[in-house]
């Protein structure tokens, strides 16, 4: 096998592995979005700070709306690979 082949399918191979990535991650936040938009309206949410373990209480609409623009986002990423 030639250096050029191999070079190309390591290429595809890290190229798949970072849309199956990416696709999981589509999943999980499709989770949270329907988990969020399910919730009471009386219900608490609460956010986690990054790289910690400190959860802050946050309204839940706007929780809500950015975890929807952020599976959007995360849908536009995919489709554009």
């Amino acid at each position: 096998m030639s250096s050029k082949s191999r070079d190309s399918d390591d290429n595809f191979e890290g190229q798949s592995a970072v849309k199956e990535e990416l696709n999981r991650k589509i999943k999980e936040q499709k989770v949270v979005v329907d988990e969020l938009s399910n919730l009471k309206k009386n219900r608490k949410v609460y956010i986690q700070q990054r790289n910690s373990n400190i959860f802050f209480l946050a309204d839940r609409s706007q929780t809500l709306g950015s975890c929807k623009k952020e599976l959007d986002n995360m849908k536009k990423e995919f489709q554009d690979m």
